[in-house]
């Protein structure tokens, strides 16, 4: 898990975010929680449960607000709000940063920052990019593709084939996004990401040909940063006394970082064109999420035959 993000890497990652003054107690600011606060119960003296770890964001609200307290309150109010785990203030909408503020910052060597943006957008942008980012991590050895849209991951043991698969895959359009080891993430509690560490982004290692970079062999289209894994896709060598699903009632599922992903396992044998199964898997997949089982029909339809023939027969015995 990231214990921290750097205050700078924040302002660099996101162009919305401008400098008012501080620029050089940037360097060592870090922060440790994802939520955003609004200190409007702060503004009004309230100070009992004071989260000074988070960023600390200041709309219309609170800047209309703040003006029509005198300046001792002023001063008395932005003192407390600085504290040593304060690591910024924010305002929103370009607004005008009350003076106290700025000089009760810059003695707790605390940067202030701005946007032209909304508060609300402001705090979902930050809070998205700091929970990304805290969000509890893990990796797992396997590919990471794009399959019609969706994330697949391809795990296996080393040597079934993973990396060739899904090189096939790219060379029928589909995308790349992580080789050999998927960095993994949890987004929220429905949602795993995966991304490339960054040594291996866009790279691949092919057995009998080596390293080989992805983008520069089929361009920017062939590549993807970072995907949610909506499918694993599990690739086992074929065994002539193994018993595998033939018509789709197993359902299996793979916990990724907290959250349980849908997994089939697919045999892999000389012959069995895997991109092409793959493929029609993934497609697979998606119809039942979307209501259509293929496997349902079958047993509905088997149903509907055994009820059938039992009332042929049953007629042909009150005939006898």
């Amino acid at each position: 898990m990231t214990n921290a993000v750097k205050l700078k890497n924040l302002i660099r990652d996101n162009k919305i975010v401008h400098v008012v003054q501080g620029k050089q107690y940037i360097k060592d600011k870090e922060i440790v929680v994802s939520d955003i606060y609004r200190p409007g119960l702060e503004l009004t003296g309230y100070f009992d449960f004071y989260p000074r770890q988070r960023i600390q964001l200041l709309g219309r609200t609170e800047i209309s607000y703040a003006a029509r307290l005198d300046h001792d309150s002023l001063v008395d109010v932005f003192t407390k709000l600085c504290t040593p785990d304060t690591p910024c203030f924010f305002v929103s909408r370009s607004l005008r940063v009350p003076p106290e503020l700025v000089k009760a910052a810059d003695d707790a060597q605390i940067p202030i920052l701005s946007s032209p943006e909304s508060t609300t957008y402001v705090s979902s942008i930050l809070t998205e990019y700091l929970r990304e980012r805290l969000a509890v991590r893990d990796t797992i050895h396997g590919v990471l593709i794009e399959v019609k849209g969706m994330g697949v991951l391809l795990t296996g043991d080393s040597g079934v084939g993973k990396s060739e698969t899904a090189l096939g895959l790219i060379h029928r359009g589909h995308r790349l996004i992580a080789d050999d080891r998927v960095d993994v993430y949890q987004k929220d509690v429905e949602t795993v990401m995966g991304e490339a560490p960054e040594i291996l982004k866009h790279l691949m290692e092919i057995r009998g040909i080596g390293i080989i970079d992805v983008m520069d062999l089929f361009g920017v289209g062939a590549v993807k940063n970072r995907e949610s894994i909506q499918l694993v896709i599990k690739l086992v060598n074929w065994d002539n006394k193994a018993n595998y699903d033939r018509l789709g009632f197993e359902e299996s599922k793979r916990d990724i970082c907290n959250v349980e992903v849908p997994q089939i396992t697919i045999p892999v044998k000389v012959g069995r064109n895997m991109e092409d199964i793959i493929e029609i898997a993934t497609m697979n997949f998606r119809a039942k999420r979307s209501g259509y089982n293929a496997t349902r029909t079958f047993d509905n339809n088997l149903t509907r035959l055994i009820k059938q023939n039992s009332k042929e027969d049953s007629a042909k015995d009150k005939n006898k």
